[in-house]
């Protein structure tokens, strides 16, 4: 018998804790934000990168612009529909010789970073590209990297990572869920 068991890996204040130690990451590596846009992957990616922007504004006084991409279109796994909202900070944000670091909560495959990436192309030419991940849960199908990673938590592929976020699921938490028994 599968028995699905879910076990908590991060709580509220290791979310809290990842993502201002990945605000200093990011300060570090850029030398500050000038030039630098945070991008979240809609859904989740979107708030995290907003929590990021609030905790450099903080800790530099410097805001920073924040916009959100849809990647659905740009899926290869998904049925096509083309209706895309690229990225948005109240319209079309500029991402042109800019240093774009792009938001998800979870990577996985890497293919959603790659239809991420190509739907930035599609916008403009970033100076470069950086990746900040809550977790990095491994199994790449694609030669991507994170520059930024929360938590790195191996997994099996039976197993799945859940990232619950305030702002959409009323709660912040990471939990596991798997199933005991279940042969890969």
């Amino acid at each position: 018998m599968n028995e699905i068991t879910e076990h908590m890996i991060m709580d509220e204040m290791a979310i809290r804790r990842a993502l201002t130690r990945i605000a200093h990451e990011i300060l570090e590596k850029n030398k500050g934000v000038e030039n630098c846009t945070l991008i979240g992957i809609r859904t989740r990616g979107i708030y995290l990168a907003s929590r990021v922007a609030e905790r450099i504004l903080d800790i530099e006084g410097v805001p920073v612009p924040v916009g959100e991409i849809d990647i659905t279109s740009y899926r290869d796994d998904r049925v096509k529909v083309r209706s895309v909202d690229n990225v948005q900070e109240g319209g079309k944000m500029q991402i042109q010789d800019r240093k774009v670091i792009l938001f998800d909560d979870v990577l996985y495959t890497g293919r959603t970073v790659r239809a991420a990436m190509d739907a930035l192309i599609d916008l403009g030419r970033p100076q470069m590209i950086q990746l900040a991940v809550l977790v990095d849960r491994g199994h790449r199908e694609l030669p991507i990297r994170p520059d930024y990673v929360g938590k790195n938590v191996p997994t099996a592929k039976s197993e799945d990572i859940a990232v619950h976020l305030t702002e959409f699921d009323n709660k912040d938490e990471v939990i596991i869920i798997g199933q005991r028994g279940k042969q890969e």
